[in-house]
């Protein structure tokens, strides 16, 4: 796992002594949770096939964020398919010119 900052060696110190109160409501807290349990239920199994270059960058991905990379992958496709994550435009591309003349 990464080393964490100074700021986050403070929250998890004042998470330890119980210092930390949440400022979600009872609504909300409820909404999260059906989502986390939604999107834990990994019912189907995907075989897929990638470069081995892909593959060490997901990784190491995965490791800066403390996460076993399958999760990483599977998180990426939920957002993409959610309607969450989506291309980002790169200066000098042809698609970005394109959409700069309309």
């Amino acid at each position: 796992m990464s080393k964490i900052d100074r700021e986050e060696a403070e929250l998890l110190d004042l998470f330890d002594k119980g210092q930390l109160k949440s400022v979600a409501s009872k609504s909300e807290l409820a909404r999260f949770k059906a989502a986390a349990r939604a999107t834990s239920i990994k019912d189907r199994r995907v075989n897929i096939r990638l470069s081995s270059g892909d593959l060490s960058d997901i990784q190491t991905k995965a490791l800066e964020e403390g996460i076993p990379y399958q999760t990483l992958i599977a998180s990426v496709l939920h957002k993409y398919v959610s309607g969450r994550l989506t291309e980002r435009a790169v200066p000098g591309t042809a698609a970005n010119r394109k959409n700069s003349t309309n």
